[in-house]
């Protein structure tokens, strides 16, 4: 696994998967100056990046999401399935909720837009590869109202007091190693928390739990 950004050792492993040649180029000139990001492969769709992401196991996939044949929202899902580890970024220009809000309901980390400042870019990369989730407030709204598929504020009442407290910690955007130095516990011990906390509230993956707790007042 990639040492965290700032530390001396391993980039942070970058897979490029865009239909558009040049804005792989682009991407790949632009990361390639970065001392703590390394491109290790691109692909031009879906079904090119899961693979690639199997082969290559990178730490954070930079994704589009409208491409010809597989898209990036399928490519998630069979990501998931195969319980691939990499964080995904969607690279995207569709601002519309109706095309980000399924990316992120499938399992991305965050979306930015194609004409984002390249040093923003950057962070994004090393934000999502710490653990955070990158959510624009409008999609966090979007996601928190569609969010009505089942009563489960019952389900919040299996939560520990423990629990509760790494699930505030999420919502807030902070990392396994960041909730560890919060609460004074060691990160193996948060990952386990956060297991029972995704199996216990039904949700997939942090985005989701953390817009859990939003909506249920467990955090601001």
């Amino acid at each position: 696994m990639a040492d965290a950004p700032g530390r001396i050792g391993s980039p942070i492993r970058v897979l490029l998967v865009d239909d558009h040649q040049v804005v792989r180029r682009g991407l790949r000139t632009f990361l390639e100056v970065q001392d703590d990001i390394e491109v290790v492969g691109e692909a031009s769709d879906g079904a090119e990046g899961v693979a690639g992401a199997e082969e290559l196991r990178p730490d954070v996939i930079l994704m589009d999401i409208k491409m010809p044949g597989t898209d990036g929202i399928e490519a998630l899902r069979r990501l998931r399935e195969l319980e691939n580890p990499a964080r995904v970024l969607i690279v995207t220009s569709f601002t519309e909720q109706r095309t980000v809000v399924p990316a992120l309901r499938a399992g991305a980390a965050g979306y930015v837009y194609k004409d984002i400042d390249p040093d923003a870019l950057a962070g994004a990369i090393r934000s999502v590869h710490a653990g955070h989730v990158l959510l624009q407030p409008e999609v966090a709204v979007a996601l928190l109202t569609q969010d009505d598929q089942a009563p489960s504020s019952s389900r919040g009442g299996a939560l520990t007091d423990r629990e509760r407290e790494v699930l505030s910690h999420i919502a807030d955007g902070r990392s396994n190693r960041e909730i560890a130095r919060a609460l004074v516990l060691s990160e193996k011990t948060v990952k386990t928390h956060v297991s029972n906390i995704l199996m216990k509230l039904d949700v997939a993956d942090r985005t989701q739990a953390a817009l859990w707790a939003v909506r249920h007042g467990i955090t601001d």
